[in-house]
This record gives C-alpha cells, structure tokens and sequence, in this order.
C-alpha cells in the first residue's frame, strides 16, 4: 500500500477547506463557543479540527471509508493482517481482545504482572483467571515477564484455558520469549493476546525487541501515546491468523467503545503510521545512538547503577531489553525513587517515567535529542550531589516472591460486586481484598479483588505508602484501611 497516504489528515484538510458549518455535536462549533480563555490555552486548532467522525469526518454513512483505510495502512505498515483503532486507550483494547478469546467464567492463563486494565477486563468480563508467576529477580526485587515454561506449565494444568495473554515488554523494557510463548499456544490451537502497550515501536527497528505481531502473537495491544507519536488515549490493536475472528474481535471493541470517538486521535494515529514507515529506521537509528550515550553518561555518575541487558537479560530472568527505557538503580545512596523523583520534578522540572522503592527510569523516544539528554544528565549530577539530605531513612518492606503471591479465593467478578466492608489495615490480614491495591507507577496491583491478604503484602503497602508510593485506586489512598469481602 501507498504508505505516504494519511486518508484522516486528508479528509480533516478537505473538511476544513470546504467550509463545512456543522450543525452536529461537538457543541463548541469549532472553537467558537468555546471560552476564549481556553482557546488561548489550548489553541483554535485544537477545536477547529475536533469535528465527528460521521457527518464530519466522512459522510453520514461513512461511504469514503476513511477511517478504514487508514487502519488497512496501519495494518500494512507492521505486517497484521487487521488493525484497529481505540481512542480509549490500551486499557479498552486490551479488554476488547480479552472479551473476543474467552468469555464469563472461562478460563484464561494471564502473568500475574499485568496492568490493572487487565484486571478491570477480569471483573467485568467475569473471566477466570489462571495465574502465571512472573519471574523474579530476588537480588534487585523486580519481576520479570513469565517464561514460556511457565505458560507452558499452566496450560498443562489448565488445558481448557481459553487462551493466554502475556504483558511485554514491561514498563522497565524487559519482554518475554514471545516466539516460544506464541508457539506453545499455537501447539494447542490457543490464541496469544499480547498486551505491548509499550512497544507500539518495536515494528520499526531491527535493533529493538522482537515485536508481537512477527513472533506470532494472534492479538497485539499498543498505546501508540506512550513511545509513539500519538495524543493521550490513543491506542492500536492488531489481529493475525484465524484463531480469533477480526468481526468478533470488532464487535467487543464496539461493545465497550465510545460511540463518539476522537478525530484529533486518529489523526495523529494516521499521521504517526506515515512518518515511520517513511522515517522510523533512520529516527530510531538516532534514538538508539542517544539512549546508548546517555547510559554511558549516566553511569558515571558515583551511586548509580544504570540497568543493561547483562542485568535484567538471562536465565530466569527477561528475554530482552528495550534499550529506550532507561533504568537505574540509586539504592547506594539510601534514597527511594519516590523522593528522588518528586525532588527532580520541583527543582529540575525534570518528570521521569517511574520511580520505584529503589529505582527511577526515564523513558527516551524518537523524540529526544541531545538538548533532553543534556537537561536529564544535568538534572541526575545535581541529584547525586543532594542525595544525603533526601534520606528519609523510610525503608519499603518488600516481601519475597513467596510473599507477594496472594491466593485467589474468590473470582475478582464476585469480589468487586459482592457485599464489602471496609476495614482498618491492621485488621485486613486474612481477609479476601474487594478493590485494586495498585501502586502507580507502574499499575500493577499489588494485590487484586477476590485474593486473600497477607501480612507481608499490607506491610510492604503500608511502609511503601509512607515512603511515597501512590495507590491511586484505592477506597484509602493511604493504605490505613482496606476495602474487603463482607464475612457473613
């Protein structure tokens, strides 16, 4: 296909050289209801080029199929057969592919560190999940995608398990085998779902990770506004092979979608699918050139310790390494990723990617350039030099990864719905959670509804908490009390 076509750009330029007067939501008529404060903030573009995408866009029956086209041209430009476009982020898409691959009390092998979205999937589709221990470094307290053995395992166990869904890379870069998981699923006539929603990348570099779609994965999810060019909310799905049907895997989108999607999303999605298959190879030629050159710098700096492949890659541990995902390790200086990260923020207005009990990451794409590296390393040099007084002396309490696996007593479904009660944290231990606990960044819940709490995890929320670590969804944000199953 003509990869220097942008059918929504296109049809947005041709829109606004028509002179179109809409008659139609949205009610701020291109901006000129819009307040002018606002305006000065936002810009007239913004609201000028947010029209609908049906009597707008396109006609009132779609008849130029521009968003179609568009999403063949994405599909052509990474190799899926079917690609479809989600303004509600990754978090709806992933559910969307979840609900196409298994249904309410089917079973579904899923990595035990997915991302909350997935466990939102798990509540309202009413799935079973079969949980698959990530792998665990013990010496530097991080989790690791599970290994194909793993998969491989849980299917043994579980052979009517509907399908399996792995999350890859993870938010520190680390992915899986996805061609062994990919084939093992395969072996069985089972889909692969890939929650890649950090690798929307990955397609344009032959240096990167092996993205989903080339190591056989049937469903891919990508959040194109993470390493892409994307706005906010922007996300991808793609589809391969015959095990899951494009027209099923349509209709739950549909089923959980906003019927009012956003036309500045798609355009930018259009726009961003041109300029890498035109310029990818050559702006990630740069990127890597830079982030290899900013790990060297950063490394020099006394007391950190700068994440490569020869720590997170290896037996038991990840397959590879997204080298853009910058990773380091400040636990030699006594302080959290918490403080560094918010101190780096009020000093340096410098905002990194994640920040951990003892780490903190900053996230490169092809956007950056010397100038953003220049402003990070100097940011870093001047963190080291304050670290003794940022010692809060607050020591997170991280269990063991015996001691992070909780027990799933009850379906999170039927956790999340049934009758709850909320409890003082001292008190919650032994009792099935009914919310997410989910420090965030990276949105992995600690512990999920229907598992049954233990001491170890409440205290490493509890000391995390008073560390600085955010629990966004909980009922008590501050981890005193917990949100648990009613005991009849």
């Amino acid at each position: 296909m003509d990869q220097s076509k942008t059918p929504v750009l296109d049809a947005l330029a041709a829109y606004h050289a028509a002179g179109q007067t809409p008659f139609t939501p949205p009610g701020h008529k291109q901006g000129r209801g819009a307040d002018p404060r606002v305006r000065a903030v936002l810009g007239e573009d913004v609201f000028r080029s947010d029209v609908l995408a049906t009597s707008g866009l396109d006609d009132r029956t779609s008849s130029h199929r521009v968003v179609e086209e568009a999403q063949e041209l994405m599909a052509d430009a990474v190799g899926a057969d079917h690609a479809f476009f989600s303004t509600c982020g990754s978090s709806l898409s992933v559910k969307s592919a979840m609900l196409s691959v298994a249904g309410p009390h089917e079973e579904l092998l899923v990595g035990r560190d997915a991302h909350k979205s997935v466990v939102s999937g798990l509540i309202l589709c009413g799935i079973r999940p079969v949980w698959v221990e990530p792998q665990w470094d013990a010496e530097r307290h991080l989790a690791h995608p599970p290994s194909a053995d793993a998969f491989e395992a849980a299917f043994d166990a579980h052979p009517d398990a509907r399908g399996a869904l792995v999350t890859t890379p993870t938010p520190y870069g680390t992915c899986s085998d996805l061609a062994a998981i990919a084939e093992l699923c395969h072996r069985r006539g089972k889909p692969l779902i890939v929650d890649e929603a950090w690798g929307a990348h990955l397609p344009f570099h032959p240096d990167l990770p092996t993205w989903a779609m080339d190591a056989g994965a049937d469903v891919c999810v990508t959040s194109v506004h993470k390493m892409g060019s994307g706005l906010e909310q922007s996300s991808v799905f793609h589809l391969q092979g015959d095990l899951v049907a494009p027209e099923v895997l349509k209709s739950r989108e549909d089923l959980l979608g906003t019927t009012s999607p956003s036309v500045l999303v798609y355009a930018a999605l259009d726009g961003w699918r041109r300029q890498m298959a035109e310029h990818g190879k050559d702006l990630y030629d740069h990127a890597l050139a830079l982030a290899a050159d900013v790990r060297d710098r950063i490394a020099g700096i006394d007391g950190i310790r700068v994440h490569g492949r020869e720590d997170f890659c290896g037996p038991g541990l990840a397959n590879d390494l997204d080298p853009l995902q910058i990773t380091a390790d400040i636990s030699d200086w006594q302080v959290t990723g918490y403080t560094a990260a918010d101190w780096l923020r009020a000093h340096h207005r410098i905002n990194l990617h994640l920040a951990d009990h003892r780490r903190i990451s900053a996230q490169l794409t092809h956007a950056d350039d010397e100038q953003t590296a220049d402003l990070l390393l100097t940011a870093l040099r001047d963190l080291a030099a304050h670290a003794p007084e940022l010692r809060t002396g607050r020591r997170v309490h991280v269990p063991d990864p015996a001691g992070l696996r909780l027990e799933q007593a009850v379906l999170p479904r039927d956790a999340f719905f049934g009758p709850t009660e909320q409890v003082a944290g001292e008190r919650a231990e032994g009792r099935i959670a009914a919310e997410m606990l989910t420090p965030y960044p990276p949105g992995i819940p600690a512990a999920l509804p229907g598992e049954r709490l233990t001491g170890d995890v409440l205290r490493y929320l509890r000391t995390g908490v008073q560390a600085g670590m955010v629990l966004p969804d909980a009922v008590d944000p501050r981890a005193t009390s917990i949100r648990v199953l009613r005991q009849d």
